[in-house]
């Protein structure tokens, strides 16, 4: 007759452990004796030996109960579904270590390559990273709901990073987010803004979107998408 003590020792597992199996109805509770005492018998160590071996298998304890005393066509086929289990878990885990990889890429988790290549062009320029933040976020919206708006767009918006003037305005409007609305230069700027779209005729700028309210949800949601100045650059863009 074993203690629990010594029978922990001899299957290699913690007396809470048995105590657990033991509430979970995998390991029968053992006679106590005269003081009270668990008394295990060889076929509890047998069991305990099993019920360990299954779990570090990697079987959830919910179906160990059901292996211990199956015939050997029973526990070869569920061994072989846990493990078909277990491969796809492994699986999944794999692609959670590749997104967990892509995060050292920073914007390239969350955009496609050719936008995130976009918004590398941004940085280079010298483009804040407030309005890199929007532009991203704006491209998340944009590619999930509206992919041939996205499409169309990004390619458009890497061609333009190649004239000189676009670039100018792209870092003049940046800049401008954090000036007066009475700032003598947003007139300027929206002039010179206007012309370029005159010249520039055919751009996806200019063009009806095929998702017109995903476009408005990725400008009208997006925190920080507007300040006091851009709002006052967009009433001269008008006039």
């Amino acid at each position: 007759m074993l203690t629990i003590g010594r029978l922990a020792d001899y299957a290699g597992v913690t007396i809470k452990a048995i105590r657990h199996y033991h509430e979970r109805g995998l390991l029968a509770e053992p006679a106590r004796d005269s003081s009270g005492y668990r008394r295990y018998t060889a076929k509890d160590a047998v069991d305990l030996v099993k019920i360990r071996t299954l779990a570090n298998a990697g079987v959830p304890l919910a179906r160990i109960k059901d292996l211990l005393d199956a015939d050997p066509d029973t526990l070869t086929s569920a061994i072989a579904d846990i493990d078909h289990n277990l491969q796809d878990r492994i699986a999944q885990l794999r692609r959670v270590r590749d997104q967990l990889a892509q995060l050292c890429g920073g914007d390239r988790l969350f955009v496609s390559p050719e936008v995130a290549d976009y918004l590398d062009d941004l940085r280079e320029l010298g483009v804040s990273e407030r309005a890199i933040h929007l532009e991203r976020d704006g491209w998340i919206i944009m590619q999930t709901a509206s992919p041939e708006d996205a499409c169309l767009w990004i390619a458009e918006k890497r061609e333009l990073m190649t004239d000189p003037e676009f670039r100018a305005l792209c870092l003049e409007y940046d800049a401008a987010y954090d000036w007066s609305p009475d700032d003598p230069r947003l007139p300027v700027l929206a002039d010179r803004t206007r012309n370029w779209f005159a010249n520039h005729q055919g751009r996806s700028e200019t063009r009806p979107v095929h998702n017109p309210a995903i476009a408005r949800l990725a400008e009208q949601s997006l925190p920080g998408a507007s300040s006091p100045a851009w709002d006052r650059l967009a009433q001269l863009m008008e006039g």
